[in-house]
């Protein structure tokens, strides 16, 4: 049996020269006997004609809203109902744009609007088009709204320039469609996780915090509900959304942050620690504003619950992931760390400085785990979330395999 018998798959088709990769991306699901159908944008025909892609997919290749072959049945309502998986690779900066704009100004973008099956674009652009504040505002009103973004990848382009714009490559994105349609690589498995700062009161108008904004752990959040994983994600204050299909709980201090974890922990297969956590907390915590009346002030403070090593001590635990944000020597002091906290794995990053971290929207990672380590170069946060999720559960998954064998 393959893994696509039957299910239906609609392929968009933007203007880009990455619409070659989309014959590929056909012939690779017909072969594992999806049913597919194609539609083009006009500038997509510019690349790529839709004769190769009608041979390919077996079925016509549709690029008018008003063609009267079919509008009498309202076909791009049709097509709408049709799919179980609408899948654009390429998607362009204009694609991305009119969707996140709720422009329906060809076949394409109108039944995407139309349509109530899962909608997902693999970008594909020049490396500065992906970098362009309005591309990023459009990408992140998109994820929002529950639209998956597969991509894109890092490597040399077309027009000669290097950086993040690629196209995933076919079989990535068959591997991917084949997860979503089966309901995700970590369908069923439970994920906890903590995300942004955490504040340790001083006064009623003061508090003791860091710079942490809770990027990367809403992305966490995101990437692992689009995997399928059933998410509960514990955050401190922070401004983002929540991403769409989680279960969020709100704190402010380390106390609390450790109170709700250790209530969600027993119900949880995978932990996840990207919170920036204060190790310390007033021990005073004064009731009325402090007045400014001495030249110095001394606040006393005591450590926190640790979060992290209190999950990995569990008996079971959960397969337990820390993060390490540290101003220098990250992959040092993160190795200790995990040592230390005897955590299946950690991530270590660079922060307060030029490189990443905290708020910013791009990172870089270095993730370690017992015999082995990965470089995740500098990307968009989001990006990273994906690429650190696919690690998380592929090295979950052999400890779960190897456990039960």
């Amino acid at each position: 049996m393959s893994r696509l018998d039957a299910r239906r798959i609609l392929i968009g088709v933007t203007g880009g020269i990455a619409a070659y990769k989309s014959a590929e991306l056909i012939r690779l699901l017909r072969k594992e006997n999806a049913e597919v159908r194609v539609v083009m944008t006009p500038a997509a025909s510019e690349f790529i004609t839709p004769m190769t892609l009608q041979a390919l997919s077996g079925n016509p290749v549709r690029q008018s809203l008003f063609d009267q072959a079919h509008e009498a049945a309202m076909g791009h309502i049709e097509l709408a109902r049709w799919a179980d998986l609408i899948l654009v690779a390429p998607g362009s900066a204009d694609f991305m744009a009119r969707i996140a704009h709720g422009l329906a100004n060809d076949l394409l973008t109108t039944l995407c609007l139309a349509a109530e099956a899962p909608l997902v674009i693999a970008p594909a652009m020049n490396q500065a088009m992906w970098r362009n504040a309005a591309t990023q505002a459009n990408r992140q009103t998109l994820v929002e709204r529950g639209i998956l973004i597969w991509g894109p990848d890092e490597g040399s382009q077309a027009c000669g320039e290097t950086g993040l714009g690629r196209m995933l490559e076919p079989t990535e994105l068959l591997d991917r469609t084949v997860d979503q349609l089966s309901g995700g690589r970590l369908s069923g498995v439970g994920v906890l996780l903590t995300a942004g700062p955490t504040r340790e009161p001083i006064d009623p108008v003061r508090f003791i915090g860091n710079r942490s904004s809770g990027k990367m752990g809403f992305s966490l959040a995101r990437a692992f509900a689009a995997a399928g994983a059933r998410v509960v994600l514990v955050s401190g204050p922070v401004a983002q959304s929540t991403p769409v299909g989680v279960q969020r709980i709100d704190v402010e201090t380390a106390a609390e942050m450790h109170v709700a974890v250790m209530d969600q922990v027993a119900a949880c297969d995978i932990f996840v620690a990207c919170a920036a956590v204060a190790d310390y907390r007033p021990v005073e915590v004064h009731d009325q504003k402090i007045k400014k009346l001495e030249e110095q002030l001394d606040i006393r403070l005591e450590r926190n619950p640790d979060i992290l090593a209190g999950v990995a001590a569990l008996q079971p635990p959960p397969f337990t992931v820390g993060f390490a944000a540290e101003t220098h020597r990250p992959v040092e002091y993160a190795e200790q760390k995990r040592r230390n906290k005897r955590v299946d794995m950690i991530a270590a990053n660079l922060v307060g400085a030029a490189e990443g971290g905290f708020e910013r929207d791009e990172n870089a990672l270095t993730v370690l785990w017992d015999g082995g380590d990965l470089e995740l170069p500098m990307s968009d946060k989001g990006v990273l979330a994906e690429r650190l999720v696919t690690v998380i559960a592929e090295h979950y998954e052999q400890k779960y395999r190897t456990e039960n064998t």
